[in-house]
């Protein structure tokens, strides 16, 4: 049974930074997609930004240059690190794992906030 934990997030003001965790257990393939998506009251959930498990990444255009995501592969764990935050950042961030390309998996959810 793969299980997704994630830890992070709260509330911070505009311009302010926080960063997201997420490690993934159970049977773990070698190769491996983890990443974010968030999802804003009354919108679809959208791509953040994932990272495979040999390092290529891909990100939203919103958040290129203010989010980085990194990984400790070992670990099974990924981060997120979100600098300059806008209020328009604001929504519940899902860990996301693509376990070999066979199953996709979600974390519970953590609520970011971001004030103006």
């Amino acid at each position: 049974q793969v299980q997704l934990e994630g830890s992070g997030g709260g509330l911070v003001q505009a311009g302010g930074s926080l960063r997201l965790s997420c490690t993934a257990s159970g049977i773990i393939f070698s190769y491996n997609i983890m990443g974010w998506y968030r999802q804003a009251p009354g919108k679809q959930r959208e791509l953040v930004a994932t990272i495979t498990s040999v390092s290529g990444t891909n990100y939203a255009d919103s958040v290129k240059g203010r989010f980085t995501i990194s990984r400790v592969t070992a670990k099974n764990t990924v981060y997120l690190q979100m600098n300059s935050l806008k209020p328009e950042d604001t929504a519940v961030y899902y860990c996301y794992l693509s376990n070999g390309g066979r199953q996709n998996y979600w974390g519970q959810g953590t609520q970011v906030t971001v004030s103006s």
